[in-house]
């Protein structure tokens, strides 16, 4: 048996494998493995974390052997295997450590819980392992369904691309992606989160699948599986989702049971509670980390190989569409500001109290938490002088000219911070809504009365 013959599920880390070695002397020592990586027909790569004996052992006798199990059919293999050599850097060493590091910085491990070295061993045999009793006769199984096959490569990408072409603004573009992701793949649940002013966090701009409240998680630039994709711009594809938390969370109680040690607090996932398959693509244009793209399901192993490669493709190309966007908006903006305008009178709904911290740009409404940061210093701005003058339109260039909101001087992220505006506005409180009404233009639309307030933070 060869070992491309072996299911790719097994390596996948669903279910842990079994390492067994031995030392010098033929004592043997059995541990589990978090990371089994197929490097080519002959070669494996063995995640070292917490292995010291493990490590010892083949230092002294070369030979080990593993086991894999398919989370799917329970069928086992196991290889038979030569130690070769040991990287602690370089593309492998660095795929193999993304993962690692994502799930730990998500149990308040980063730092200890990471990985020491890709271990690389020679395949000397492959043979399947009979775990369970075997199956009944053919006649007695019941009719297998046939699954309904996905859309061809070459027709998804024209899908996608024929979205993201005809989006006539950033908003669009990112749900014209998402909508075209789910209908092409099945890919129900996906998120964009794109980088802040400060390029230190990410926003989620854009959802489908999640409902209300999709909109707004944020996450740092290395932390879990989100941030370290940014960090790394890497793609990071990982199965078992529950299972690696799991174990994450059982060495960081081990560790602290015998040294007493305090850990960060853990990192709740954005997204799905229940997640077990998760897929983060980096979205680059040239140099830049414009954002990160997000996909998962509650299925073990939702997401193939083949779909890693593919949305790195959709990826790279809806970088550039949103670098491209942003700019051509930029070029395009009238040099003065909008004519002040007052909105006519009309009878109001009832009475929304805005509530704003300076220090951070927090806004809450009605003592519910709307938006921070520039976001939230965009909307007090819109609603002071709407309670100055009764102006109801503006422009994106009088933004970008206003000191007071800390927009950096190039490469502002302006137009994804009035999505994520936006966003939460439609979300928590629509009797406000930013239309626009051109390019680089926008109508502020009250459906309400409006009572300020500034405050400090506590």
């Amino acid at each position: 048996m060869r070992l491309r013959d072996v299911p790719p599920a097994c390596f996948q880390g669903v279910v842990p494998a079994v390492l067994a070695t031995c030392d010098a002397a033929g004592a043997p020592n059995v541990t589990y493995l978090s990371q089994v990586h197929f490097i080519d027909d002959g070669r494996v790569a063995l995640s070292c974390q917490f292995f010291n004996k493990t490590k010892a052992n083949v230092l002294e006798n070369p030979f080990a052997s593993v086991e894999l199990l398919d989370p799917q059919t329970l069928d086992g293999y196991r290889l038979e295997l030569r130690f070769d050599h040991a990287e602690t850097s370089g593309r492998l060493f660095e795929q193999m450590s993304a993962r690692i590091e994502a799930i730990a910085s998500h149990t308040g491990m980063a730092g200890l819980f990471k990985l020491l070295s890709a271990d690389v061993y020679e395949v000397l045999a492959v043979e399947p392992v009979e775990l369970l009793d075997p199956p009944p006769p053919a006649h007695e199984l019941p009719p297998l369904e046939v699954p309904t096959l996905h859309r061809g490569e070459l027709t998804g990408l024209q899908m996608v691309a024929q979205r993201v072409c005809r989006a006539r603004d950033l908003e669009g573009l990112l749900a014209g992606l998402l909508e075209a992701l789910d209908e092409a793949f099945g890919f129900s649940h996906s998120m964009v989160f794109l980088a802040d002013e400060t390029g230190e966090r990410l926003d989620a701009v854009a959802s489908r699948g999640y409902g209300p409240g999709g909109i707004g998680a944020d996450v740092a630039v290395g932390e879990g599986l989100i941030g370290t994709v940014a960090r790394e711009r890497c793609v990071l594809r990982v199965a078992g989702v529950g299972a690696g938390l799991r174990y994450g969370q059982a060495i960081r109680a081990s560790v602290h049971r015998a040294g007493g040690r305090v850990f960060a607090p853990e990192v709740p996932l954005p997204g799905l509670v229940d997640a077990q398959s998760q897929l983060a693509l980096p979205l680059v244009a040239g140099d830049r980390l414009v954002g990160v793209l997000a996909v998962e399901s509650t299925e073990m192993t939702a997401f193939e190989a083949w779909h890693e490669a593919y949305l790195d493709i959709i990826a790279s190309q809806v970088g550039l569409a949103i670098e491209n966007m942003v700019q051509r908006g930029r070029e395009a903006e009238v040099d003065t500001p909008a004519p002040p305008s007052v909105a006519p009178p009309a009878p109001h709904r009832r009475r929304r109290r805005f509530r704003y911290f300076a220090d951070d740009g927090c806004v809450f409404v009605d003592d519910e938490y709307l938006v921070r940061n520039v976001p939230g210093k965009i909307l007090w701005r819109l609603l002071r002088a709407h309670a100055a003058s009764g102006r109801t339109e503006f422009t994106n260039r009088e933004l970008r000219l206003d000191a007071t909101l800390g927009l950096p001087a190039l490469r502002d992220n302006l137009e994804s911070r009035l999505v994520l505006l936006r966003k939460r506005l439609q979300e928590k409180c629509p009797d406000l809504a930013l239309v626009p009404t051109g390019r680089g233009q926008f109508h502020l639309e009250i459906a309400c009365a409006i009572e300020l307030c500034e405050a400090e933070a506590p």
